[in-house]
């Protein structure tokens, strides 16, 4: 059986069982389900530290969407979830690409700020959720915790577990331009309940609202553990996914200089020659638990994780016409290029081992974390297709030949190697106050094939980069009352310099690691038992990397973020539910020398934006709930010179769910309007490859339906 064949077939098996089930109580009348308080918001975490701690004690800004979230909410993808984070922003997010995000101002690393159960993966796809028990976000730097990884923080993707009591659930979603998805989610114990299993597919035909950028996707995954011993816990996990889609490339200025008005539906990748994307990722996991003692254990965990990417797009860049690169010509003509890139591929392996215990030394009590951990990763392409082929228009769109040719051979083009030693402790200096302790030192290792320029016959030898880096993290936390907690922090940062972008004197070349710098002041809050509040105050610093007049990607200057995020989660009464979250942001660059740059407030980034989301439980009606989401965000710069700013922009979604019995078979219907007043807006205007315009979704209409036996 195909891998493709075997997501829809478990599907379609589920359904039959469940479908077989509630046949045999056709005789029994409709009941209503009865609706109990369950916990609506996640208490505690995994991502920013060693371990899953309480989120009242941990001295970060964290925030968490649990699986049920995700169904209750109809979060089919990372994008869908961003909406309720005014931290996460798009940042080059393009429909049918890879879902690419920023936190607190800085765009993620594909190779590092994206992370499966703490080991990192590369974010070049959409990211599965359905194998996913939480979606976690950690805002600031993370250098203790990952070592690599972008300032603004990284996203963690926590893997669904073996259940002890069987779990047999379906989901079916249909959306308003053709889209039908499906999921599968099993799990329980075998006959032996020392074994375990969790077994997720799903497959989605893809319809988007950019008419012509479809495509499909098949998911399958499987989780095990096995109770060695009640000190031993073994668990494998592993899963494949394959997607297919045209992708939609993003609009740039008219004459370089205002914005166009454009249709949010229309595809600028539409010729008769045009090919979807093409992507596949796995992943095989495994963790080695045990408990020596009730205070000391031990954890061995490694993940593989493999990509690969075929690349087709009829790319629209500059104006021949009017010499302009880039921006398109004043009456919306544009530039077509054939751009072809077969088979990329990344393969980051990541393994680690953690001894953590807790002792005293007379009256202090310490919690403690010593481990290691490798991560080597081999990236290949070859040399890509990227010709002329002819002018199109915004407004009327104009069919070209393709240029002939295709990508050449693919090779490993940059490897890289990290190797880290860390350690922390948690100090309880009183009953109230604690100090968190940690440091780690990271080796990094990079080789990178250096192209010829056009007059040389023999290439240059490989880049060579040998380094190594200490990053502390000190923090301390003071619990003013048992429900409230104070924190201060100063943490160090790593990351890869960035990878010059097409059309740049040094295009595929990654700058040399750099390092980053935060403090952040923070208050948390338990209001009550299910309702949460934080507040946090940070200041990043990290070399700016930019184009420079002589069209070469550099580091020079700085590039300083000043923040205030602010957050409130959870039942405010037994019939609402809320959510919200705001983070305002002051950018600003200096040190370049530019009066074009110093001074200037950062690209694609809104000095203020919010989300604001209520759940009510209808009291007259049991089981039917009605909820909404509103979206703000401010005004973006679309350019490092700040010529060009985009408008602010409100969105509104709406939704309802009613969920009841049929048979024995318990089921939720659940339905939501997106972007309810079609309202227009740029979404993302991302400076990257030249700078391009993304519009936001129009109105989408959902419907779907879940059954749980």
């Amino acid at each position: 059986m195909s891998k493709p064949n075997l997501a829809v077939s478990a599907i379609s098996l589920a359904v039959l069982q469940m479908t077989s089930a509630a046949a045999e109580e056709a005789d029994q009348t409709m009941q209503e389900v009865v609706v109990t308080a369950t916990k609506t918001r996640a208490a505690s975490a995994s991502v920013a530290g060693f371990s899953t701690a309480p989120l009242l004690e941990t001295p970060a800004s964290v925030s968490v969407i649990t699986a049920q979230q995700m169904l209750d909410l109809q979060i089919r993808s990372t994008t869908d979830a961003a909406k309720f984070d005014a931290s996460l922003s798009d940042a080059y997010n393009a429909v049918g690409y890879a879902e690419q995000f920023s936190i607190r101002g800085f765009k993620l690393d594909n190779a590092s700020s994206y992370r499966k159960d703490g080991t990192a993966i590369a974010g070049d796809t959409q990211i599965p959720l359905e194998n996913k028990e939480r979606l976690e976000v950690l805002k600031g730097l993370s250098g203790l915790q990952a070592g690599v990884s972008a300032p603004g923080g990284m996203i963690n993707f926590v893997t669904k577990r073996p259940t002890d009591t069987p779990l047999r659930s379906v989901v079916l979603e249909a959306r308003e331009r053709g889209t039908l998805y499906g999921a599968v989610d099993l799990g329980g114990r075998f006959e032996n309940s020392d074994f375990g299993y969790r077994i997720n597919a799903a497959g989605e035909r893809l319809r988007s609202y950019i008419k012509g950028a479809d495509g499909n996707r098949k998911f399958v995954s499987g989780a095990f553990d096995w109770r060695i011993s009640p000190q031993a816990l073994l668990q494998i996990d592993a899963d494949y996914q394959r997607k297919s889609q045209i992708t939609a490339p993003g609009y740039q200025l008219l004459n370089n200089a205002t914005l166009p008005l454009v249709d949010a539906d229309v595809l600028l990748n539409d010729q008769p020659w045009t090919r979807p994307v093409e992507t596949t990722s796995s992943n095989i996991g495994v963790r080695f638990e045990y408990q020596f003692s009730p205070e000391w254990s031990a954890t061995l965990s490694a993940n593989q994780h493999h990509f690969k990417r075929d690349d087709y797009t009829a790319f629209p860049y500059g104006c021949g016409a009017q010499d302009l690169y880039p921006g398109y010509c004043g009456n919306g003509d544009y530039d077509v290029y054939n751009y072809i890139s077969k088979g990329e591929k990344k393969s980051p392996l990541t393994a680690q081992a953690l001894l953590q215990g807790r002792f005293a030394t007379g009256a202090v009590k310490h919690e403690l974390t010593v481990g290691a951990s490798f991560f080597k990763n081999s990236e290949k392409w070859g040399d890509y297709l990227y010709d002329y082929s002819g002018t199109s228009n915004i407004y009327h769109p104009v069919v070209v030949a393709p240029a002939t040719g295709d990508s050449g051979p693919v090779a490993e083009r940059r490897r890289d190697n990290e190797r880290a030693l860390f350690a922390q402790d948690i100090v309880s200096l009183t009953a109230q106050l604690k100090l968190h302790a940690g440091a780690r030192y990271v080796q990094l290792k990079r080789d990178e094939y250096v192209e010829p320029d056009e007059d040389e016959l023999v290439p240059p030898p490989y880049a060579h980069t040998d380094i190594g880096f200490w990053l502390p993290n000190l923090a301390l936390v003071y619990n003013v009352r048992p429900n409230v907690a104070m924190y201060a922090s100063y943490a160090q940062g790593l990351e890869h310099g960035g990878v010059a972008p097409l059309g740049t004197e040094n295009k595929h070349r990654a700058l040399a690691p750099s390092k980053s710098k935060q403090v952040e002041v923070g208050v948390k809050a338990d209001l009550r038992q299910d309702l949460s509040a934080t507040v946090a105050l940070f200041e990043i610093r990290k070399g700016l990397e930019y184009i420079d007049a002589d069209k070469y990607y550099v580091r020079n200057g700085e590039a300083q973020n000043r923040g205030l995020e602010l957050a409130l989660n959870g039942r405010a009464t037994r019939e609402l539910t809320v959510g919200f979250s705001a983070t305002a942001l002051n950018t600003q660059q200096r040190g370049t020398g530019s009066a074009k740059l110093d001074g200037k407030r950062v690209t694609d980034v809104a000095a203020f934006k919010s989300s604001v989301y209520a759940d009510y439980a209808v009291p007259q009606v049991m089981g039917l709930k009605v909820g909404a989401n509103w979206l703000y965000s401010g005004k973006k710069a679309f350019d490092a010179a700040n010529t060009v700013f985009v408008p602010n922009y409100h969105v509104a979604n709406l939704s309802a769910s009613y969920a009841t019995r049929i048979g024995n078979v318990g089921t939720t219907f659940r339905a939501g309007i997106d972007n309810a007043f079609d309202k227009f807006y740029w979404r993302d205007v991302t400076p990257d490859l030249g700078g391009y315009l993304m519009p936001g979704a129009s109105r989408t209409f959902r419907v779907s339906a879940q059954f749980d036996l």
